[in-house]
């Protein structure tokens, strides 16, 4: 492994955020509630309460709440509900205000769709969302995934990625557990709760939040010196996330590090910052290893665009 002999990571911001006081500016606040749950249009435009719904079982859980499948007592519809928790910090629930604000600006196929939100007298808080049936990227990892299946994800993604950094939305978070399919081969993108929308051209996004195993080098190191055209690239540290994604349900492992190693943070400061961008296996085509190459370069300004990568050879090619 490479040794740490810059001085710049004396500097590295590693600390996670601090809870603040400030309430976070949200453009689309919560509206407040008469009653014990909300009323809510769904997709098949049946009008829904919270009431009407059933737990049928876990989802999944985390720091912020859980999410529980649920279904329409009358409709027998499915939904996904993530039910938040109460006793929140302060910066808890800015995440949460950050990710209602977005959710309720995106409209697109390929993000994961909020149908509304319920809030309690209590304060706890419900979002009702989209069911994706096969959960997420993450059960792919391992499979025998060709670069056809791949390239029909990486495009569903790099199409979510592009409507939202068209919005001046960077999400920070893309990873396989960020990425959620169905039986469709829909692939969608999720969890906007460290997501920003950007106010500024050059408001940088490198602040610490977000998954640090698939932070790109300017996040992990944020006081490294960069030109002012790599400052102002802040869609950048999606693209290598998602260029890490891609490669890693290829391979089936974590390709920061050799397969079978759990990486800690120092090893993964001196992979992503000290040594070379990890590369597609020789066995792969040319086309694909291009276009990991194109999602994987140290400088923002070389990585390419959402937009760029959506006509690279690797997706343009029949299949």
């Amino acid at each position: 492994m490479a040794l740490v002999r810059d001085n710049r990571f004396l500097n590295l911001k590693l600390s996670l955020p601090q809870a603040s006081t400030t309430i976070f500016p949200c453009c689309f606040p919560m509206a407040a509630t008469t009653t014990a749950s909300a009323k809510v249009t769904c997709v098949a435009n049946n009008t829904v309460s919270a009431t009407d719904l059933d737990r049928i079982n876990v989802l999944g859980s985390g720091n912020s709440g859980t999410v529980y499948k649920v279904t329409h007592k009358t409709t027998s519809e499915i939904y996904a509900l993530k039910k938040v928790k109460e006793d929140m910090d302060s910066t808890s629930r800015c995440q949460l205000l950050r990710e209602i604000e977005i959710l309720r600006l995106v409209d697109s196929p390929y993000i994961v769709k909020c149908h509304d939100i319920f809030q309690k007298h209590s304060g706890e808080v419900s979002i009702l969302m989209e069911y994706m049936d096969l959960g997420t990227l993450e059960s792919l990892r391992g499979s025998a995934i060709t670069e056809d299946q791949l390239a029909l994800i990486a495009r569903q993604v790099l199409k979510g990625l592009n409507y939202l950094h068209e919005l001046k939305i960077v999400h920070r978070d893309i990873k396989p557990a960020n990425l959620l399919r169905n039986s469709k081969e829909e692939v969608k993108i999720a969890d906007f709760g460290v997501s920003k929308v950007v106010v500024k051209s050059l408001n940088k996004c490198n602040s610490f939040a977000g998954t640090c195993a698939y932070m790109s080098p300017e996040r992990v190191n944020s006081e490294a010196d960069v030109a002012e055209e790599d400052k102002a690239n802040v869609y950048a540290g999606d693209i290598w996330s998602f260029g890490l994604t891609m490669l890693e349900i290829l391979v089936g492992y974590f390709p920061l590090v050799p397969q079978g190693q759990k990486p800690d943070l120092a090893t993964l400061i001196c992979a992503v910052c000290l040594e070379e961008s990890p590369k597609a296996p020789e066995e792969c085509s040319e086309e694909f290893k291009s276009f990991i190459d194109c999602c994987l370069r140290k400088k923002p300004s070389e990585r390419w665009t959402a937009s760029q990568l959506l006509n690279h050879p690797f997706l343009l090619r029949q299949h």
